[in-house]
């Protein structure tokens, strides 16, 4: 992020205020992303997480003497489809380089990467952040393996290694500086996230840390050339990015407001104590003294195999989102909720298929997801399957049940299972739409109640009451729609 200009207009709301004025933070994102395979990039090893230390390595990734990679065609078709995925170019030809660095697990010395030719070149993702569409664009995404962990509460005079990770294939995933708010770049992360775990290439579990980002952060006065940029290492969750990201351009604030100068470097943001601290001074490409891995050949593609994987491609979020909102009329809010997660979208879509699409989306996201928010299920834990929400949306359009009777049903079937429709006949739960017998427990409410009815007539706004004792009285089961009118009829309103 060397001193340019970049041409995005401030937003006033995305302005932090200084004592000097207002401050533009400008944000760049590398994400790392874990290729979804069952070996590793160079090796045969398994990338099964929580496997014992060192159980998972392969000569090739301890480095062992005389050992070659080996390239792992999925890995790269993985690239492929998300650099597809985000409507980026797919590089017919790239190469893989040596970053040299020393870390005690880093078992070769260097790391294996792309640097000036990756695999997967320019793209965008398109975020939403309340209500105003933007385009974030990417830079690029190369293919690397990943290092082992160092484990240093092992014992209180060593640190050990696990070299389990060693080798495991990652997406870094690099944009350009065009996020300028914590905000937008958790959407940013939370949309890259959707569209990863749509195509299947990445799970996008930050606790395992199967996603995570390194953050660059830098702030400049409004219009001005770019800042000095710190990254903040490895933020492992949407809501630490955030946080981070606030902590940082404070920091930067607070220095340069006092006539200090920000040092470019690498930090680490601590959550619980709320601040970054500095980790080491920021490399430079060359600095790593990077070239051609002369143990692999360039990796060269053809035009047919990279439009083979483009057709399979899923339908993603984005067109997802758009189908949504034509075919079932859904509002944009409610369409982007059920899109976020695949099989959150599935699962609507089986409920809504040949039904009221508005209604079985009020239902999917208010009942059914406020539930599994409550009880910490994610959908594919549900005990209530899609087929059996779909038959209660069916009982409430065919007025079998009211909504009322449907919130006690769903209570029951998301308890016990079971089918609906049985369940209704079976526990007498079926709407009373009989008029003669509505019209029976109206005349006795009205009875009973002779100076509220004459009110009633001159206040028409009790007419609610009246509902809800005409609905007590009948358990709840009666016809809400004939309640009214009858009730109307009777009271002369």
């Amino acid at each position: 992020m060397s001193s340019q200009k970049v041409a995005v207009k401030p937003k006033a709301a995305n302005l932090i205020a200084g004592a000097t004025g207002d401050w533009e933070v400008v944000i760049g994102m590398e994400v790392h992303a874990q290729v979804a395979s069952n070996s590793k990039l160079f090796s045969g090893a398994s990338t099964a997480f929580g496997a014992d230390p060192n159980s998972h390595v392969s000569l090739v990734d301890a480095a062992m003497p005389g050992m070659l990679p080996v390239i792992n065609r999925e890995c790269v078709a993985q690239a492929i489809r998300t650099g597809l995925g985000l409507k980026a170019q797919i590089n017919l030809k790239s190469i893989f380089d040596r970053k040299n660095y020393f870390y005690p697990d880093l078992p070769q010395g260097y790391q294996i990467s792309q640097y000036k030719q990756p695999v997967v070149g320019e793209g965008e993702v398109e975020i939403d952040v309340d209500g105003e569409p933007m385009m974030i664009g990417i830079e690029r995404l190369h293919l690397e393996q990943d290092a082992g962990k160092s484990l240093h509460d092992q014992h209180p005079d060593y640190s050990y290694v696990d070299l389990n990770r060693s080798g495991v294939a990652l997406m870094e995933i690099v944009s350009k500086p065009d996020l300028r708010s914590s905000k937008q770049a958790q959407a940013y992360v939370t949309k890259l996230r959707s569209i990863l775990r749509y195509l299947g290439t990445c799970d996008g579990d930050m606790e395992k840390g199967n996603l995570r980002a390194d953050v660059n952060v830098s702030v400049r006065k409004p219009g001005s050339d770019l800042g000095t940029r710190c990254e903040i290492k490895n933020v492992n969750s949407i809501r630490f990015i955030g946080q981070a990201i606030e902590t940082e351009a404070r920091r930067q604030i607070d220095i340069i407001e006092d006539g200090g100068k920000i040092d470019q470097e690498t930090r680490l943001f601590d959550p619980a104590k709320g601040e970054t601290r500095s980790m080491r001074s920021k490399e430079e490409a060359h600095d790593y003294r990077y070239f051609p891995d002369p143990d692999l050949l360039p990796l060269e593609l053809t035009q047919d195999y990279v439009e083979q994987l483009k057709t399979k491609l899923p339908e993603l979020p984005d067109e997802k989102r758009a189908r949504f909102i034509k075919e079932f009329g859904l509002s944009a809010y409610d369409a982007d909720v059920l899109v976020a997660e695949r099989p959150s979208a599935d699962y609507f879509e089986s409920v809504a298929k040949g039904r009221d699409g508005k209604v079985a989306a009020n239902w999917v996201i208010n009942e059914l997801f406020g539930r599994l928010n409550k009880e910490g299920l994610e959908i594919g834990a549900s005990p209530m399957s899609a087929s059996q929400l779909g038959s209660i949306v069916d009982l409430i359009a065919s007025n079998a049940i009211s909504g009322k009777i449907a919130k006690d049903l769903f209570e029951i079937v998301w308890s016990e299972g079971g089918d609906p429709a049985a369940i209704v006949e079976k526990r007498g739960m079926k709407q009373v739409t009989d008029t003669g017998a509505i019209e029976k427990a109206v005349d006795d409410i009205i009875a009973a109640n002779p100076e509220k009815a004459a009110q009633a007539k001159a206040k028409p706004s009790m007419l609610g009451w009246f509902v809800g004792q005409v609905m007590k009285g009948t358990g709840g089961k009666a016809n809400p729609a004939a309640v009214n009118e009858i009730l109307k009829a009777k009271l002369g309103i």
